[in-house]
């Protein structure tokens, strides 16, 4: 079967002070229908500006895709109209963006923004798509729905906003679900509460996800496959398991290393926890000829300088940038 959604040597450029900087470098990956991958990394490293491409949602003016092609159903969503874009955004390929608050109108009812949705692409009429809205508040367990959906977003907690986004996410039942640290402010209980919402979602919808994270535990909790992104780069890539057990990328296994682990007792010694030393390089500096990640590596050698390394494959399954990959 065909993947739903195949990204091709994506290369995204954006205008900057200094002159325009590859904020995404020669990118590839696929989606198939009903999997859950997630794109890992720091600020910075070109997570959500690939959600954005995907999207058609780059800043006007200032960010273009150069060269590639974003494979959506066997359509190249780079060169389809403006128009066809608006009936595939939010209807076929829907997105949570990372801060609710500022992603929902102020000035609106929940419940005018999700029947929105279902008016401009289900051609629902006002009481249908103000019944549908009902039903998805309750779906994503916000309690008393008839009465919710008449609060503005201010009357609500972080974590019911963060479910109206994903009510308004789910409403046209999409094949594609982005979500862009979704629950980013969030304490960890109700963490946990959204993330079981997305996989009872996907299990009954089919829909396949796409999680953008710095997380590590997310990751492990959300998806099957992950990609590590580095300063607009793949660093790694591959099922989740395999990537945790056995990370072939020294930034992978920095991320790791950088999760604490509860221990079973306070007499059992604890893992001390590391950092990754410097941060992500300036835009000025993406696209060059080398490894991007060597000014912070503890395995860099003069290779690591002044070329770009290969990616190398490990059981058919895993992929790394790097010139040391084979000796882990």
């Amino acid at each position: 079967m065909e993947p739903l959604l195949k990204v091709e040597n994506l290369r995204i450029e954006l205008k900057t002070r200094a002159g325009v900087a590859p904020v995404i470098d020669d990118l590839s990956f696929e989606l198939g229908h009903g999997e859950s991958i997630s794109f890992v990394g720091e600020s910075g490293c070109g997570k959500s500006m690939t959600a954005l491409a995907i999207m058609g949602l780059l800043p006007e003016g200032i960010g273009r895709v150069a060269s590639g092609r974003i494979l959506f159903d066997g359509e190249d969503l780079t060169v389809v109209s403006d128009r066809r874009l608006r009936d595939i955004r939010g209807n076929e390929i829907s997105m949570i963006f990372q801060e609710p608050m500022t992603s929902l109108n102020p000035v609106y009812t929940v419940g005018e923004q999700i029947a929105e949705v279902l008016r401009a692409h289900q051609n629902l009429g006002q009481k249908a798509a103000w019944a549908m809205a009902t039903e998805l508040l309750d779906a994503v367990r916000i309690p008393n729905p008839g009465r919710r959906i008449n609060d503005y977003p201010f009357q609500m907690s972080g974590g019911q906003r963060q479910r109206v986004m994903i009510a308004i996410a789910l409403a046209c039942k999409p094949k594609i679900l982005i979500a862009d640290e979704p629950t980013t402010a969030l304490d960890v209980t109700v963490q946990a509460q959204i993330f079981d919402l997305l996989r009872d979602l996907r299990r009954q919808t089919g829909t396949s996800i796409i999680m953008i994270t710095h997380d590590m535990g997310a990751v492990a909790e959300m998806a099957e496959r992950m990609i590590v992104m580095y300063a607009g780069r793949k660093a790694e890539e591959g099922p989740v398991a395999d990537i945790i057990a056995h990370a072939r990328h020294p930034y992978t296994r920095g991320l790791i290393s950088c999760v604490p682990h509860i221990v079973a007792n306070l007499t059992d010694a604890r893992e001390e926890l590391t950092e990754i030393p410097g941060i992500v390089p300036g835009l000025g500096e993406f696209g060059q000829d080398r490894c991007l990640f060597s000014a912070r590596c503890p395995q860099v050698t003069d290779k690591c300088r002044k070329a770009r390394p290969e990616t190398a494959i490990f059981g058919g399954r895993q992929a790394s940038a790097c010139w040391h990959a084979e000796e882990v």
